[in-house]
C-alpha cells in the first residue's frame, strides 16, 4: 500500500472515531511558530492603553498641496508673483519659480474655528473632528521613494508596510477576514512593497483587492467561491492537507514558508464564508448609499471604496487603506493646479465626510484611526505657470477618531509654507504616534531579521502623544 494511501485510511479511521485528528494536526503546526502564539491571527493585548482597535488611511496619491487644503498661508496670498524670501533646497524635482498663492479661500469650521480650505466644504464641515497635522515632513521628493517611506518607513531598503507592523503587533479580531486589507492600491511606485510583509510573519501581508485601474465596483476577491468542491470536501483536503506536512514542520520548525502557505490556505477557506457579504453593499440602504456619495458618478468610485473600508473595520479587519489613484491626474499638479485639485477634491470630499460621519453615528470613531494624507505636499512656488512642484519638507496630514483633540492642529510650516518649523512630525514621528493610538510602543514593536532587531521607525521616532485627549 503507498505511503498516501495509508495516510487517507488512517486519516478516515480517525474521522470515523469522531477524533477529528486533521484538525488537531493543523493545530499543532500552529503552535510550532517562532513566535510561539497558538494562532498567528488571534488578537493580541496592547502594551499601553489603547485608543484604538484599528487604523484606515485615507491615501491621496501624488501629494495634495496642503497650501491650498489645510494649512493657509496669508503672506503667500500677499506675495504672490515675488520671488521667494527664503533659500531653496539644494536638490529639487523640478525648476522653481516665483511665489503663487492659493487659488481658493479658507474658511473657520467649527468650535475650534479650524481653517480649511474650499476645496473641502464636506469635511470642513467635520472640523470638530480633525486634528490637522501641519508639520509633517520627510527625505525623498519623488513619488516612489516618497510613497515607500510612508508605508514603509524606509525609501532605499524594502522594509514591512505600516499595515503588516499594525498585524503583526495585534493580530486581528475576526480570523473569516485578511487582517490588512488595502482597496485599489496603486501599483507604481513601490506598488507591491506598500503592502507587503517582507520578513515579517506571512500572514501580515496586505490583501489587495483591485488596483487603481480598475473601478471600486471591481475592487473585490476573485475566485471566493469554489465552484466544483463543496467546504465540506474543501475541509476534508485542508484536513489531509495538514497532516501530510505535520512531520516535516515538526522537523523544521523554522520552515516559515510551508507554514504560511498553508495559514493562507486555513484563510481562504474561511474567507468563503465571510468576504462575499463582508464586500457586497448591496444590503446598505439608499440612505447611507447617499450619504457615501454613490448615488453621484462624480463621488461613486472613492465612495464605494469608503462604504468597503466601513464595512470591513466593523468585521474586525484591523488595518484597511483606501487609495484615491488615476492614471489621469491624481494629485500630481505639476500644472493646471486649480483643475487637478478641483477635479480630485469633488472626487474625495463628500464620500470622506460620510464615512467620518457614518463611523461616528455607529460608534466606531471612538477606537478607530482615521488617517488622511499623501506622500508629499506640494512648493508655495510655482512650477511653470499655474503648478506646484513636489514637497517632501513641509506638508500636512490629518488624524480623526481615537480619542485625538478635535477642531486642533499640530505643529507648523514657515510662513509660506515650504519647510516644516514647529513641532516637526517626520514621518517616522508619524508612524510613531499611529503606533501609540494603537497601545503600541513603537520603540519594542521588533522583529529580528538578518542579525539584527528592526522596527517600523528604525532607530527614529517620536510619538505625539500630546495630539490625543
Amino acid at each position: 500500500m503507498s505511503e498516501l494511501a495509508k495516510l487517507v485510511n488512517r486519516r478516515q479511521m480517525l474521522q470515523g472515531s469522531a477524533v477529528g485528528f486533521g484538525n488537531l494536526a493543523f493545530t499543532a503546526l500552529l503552535a510550532n511558530r517562532a513566535q510561539g502564539a497558538s494562532d498567528p491571527l488571534a488578537p493580541k493585548q496592547p502594551v499601553l492603553p489603547a485608543r484604538a482597535k484599528r487604523v484606515v488611511f485615507l491615501f491621496m496619491k501624488g501629494g495634495p498641496s496642503h497650501v491650498d487644503t489645510f494649512d493657509p498661508k496669508p503672506l503667500l496670498d500677499r506675495d504672490h508673483g515675488k520671488k521667494p524670501p527664503f533659500d531653496l533646497p539644494k536638490v529639487t524635482f523640478a525648476p522653481q519659480g516665483n511665489l503663487l498663492k492659493s487659488p481658493w479661500t479658507f474658511q473657520q469650521y467649527g468650535q475650534g474655528g479650524l481653517p480649511v480650505s474650499s476645496l473641502f466644504p464636506n469635511v470642513a464641515q467635520c472640523a470638530d473632528d480633525l486634528c490637522v497635522l501641519r508639520s509633517v515632513h520627510g527625505t525623498n521628493p519623488s513619488h516612489g521613494g516618497a510613497l515607500l517611506k510612508l508605508h514603509t518607513g524606509s525609501d532605499n531598503f524594502i522594509r514591512p508596510s505600516m499595515g503588516s507592523w499594525v498585524v503583526y503587533g495585534l493580530g486581528t479580531e475576526n480570523q473569516n477576514l485578511p487582517a490588512f486589507i488595502t482597496i485599489c492600491p496603486t501599483l507604481a511606485h513601490g506598488g507591491v512593497n506598500n503592502w507587503g510583509a517582507q520578513f515579517l510573519p506571512s500572514h501580515c501581508q496586505g490583501t489587495p483587492l483591485g488596483n487603481a485601474s480598475l473601478s471600486a465596483r471591481q475592487a473585490k476577491v476573485r475566485n471566493i467561491r469554489n465552484g466544483r468542491i463543496d467546504l465540506r470536501s474543501q475541509r476534508s483536503q485542508m484536513d489531509l492537507l495538514a497532516e501530510m506536512n505535520r512531520k516535516h514542520l515538526e522537523l523544521n520548525k523554522g520552515e516559515r514558508a510551508l507554514l504560511g502557505r498553508l495559514n493562507s490556505f486555513e484563510l481562504a477557506y474561511r474567507m468563503q464564508t465571510a468576504m462575499p457579504d463582508a464586500q457586497n453593499i448591496s444590503s446598505e440602504s439608499k440612505t447611507t448609499k447617499q450619504l457615501y456619495g454613490i448615488d453621484d458618478p462624480v463621488t461613486e468610485d472613492f465612495g464605494r471604496q469608503c462604504l468597503m473600508a466601513r464595512r470591513f473595520l466593523e468585521r474586525g479587519v484591523r488595518f484597511v487603506q483606501v487609495s484615491h489613484s488615476d492614471s489621469y491626474v491624481q494629485w500630481d499638479q505639476h500644472s493646471d493646479l486649480y483643475h487637478g485639485h478641483t477635479k480630485n477634491s469633488a472626487e474625495v470630499d463628500k464620500p470622506i465626510a460620510g464615512f467620518l460621519r457614518d463611523l461616528k453615528s455607529r460608534g466606531l470613531l471612538d477606537d478607530t484611526l482615521v488617517m488622511w494624507g499623501g506622500e508629499f505636499g506640494r512648493t508655495p512656488t510655482a512650477q511653470g505657470t499655474n503648478g506646484r512642484d513636489h514637497n517632501p519638507h513641509g506638508f500636512t496630514m490629518w488624524f480623526a477618531g481615537a480619542g485625538v483633540k478635535g477642531g486642533t492642529y499640530y505643529g507648523s510650516t514657515d510662513d509660506y509654507g515650504y519647510y516644516a518649523e514647529q513641532d516637526k512630525m517626520h514621518v517616522h514621528d508619524l508612524h510613531a504616534t499611529m503606533l501609540y493610538a494603537l497601545g503600541l510602543e513603537h520603540t519594542e514593536l521588533t522583529f529580528r531579521h538578518a542579525g539584527r532587531d528592526h522596527r517600523l521607525t528604525d532607530v527614529h521616532g517620536d510619538a505625539a502623544r500630546s495630539i490625543f485627549s
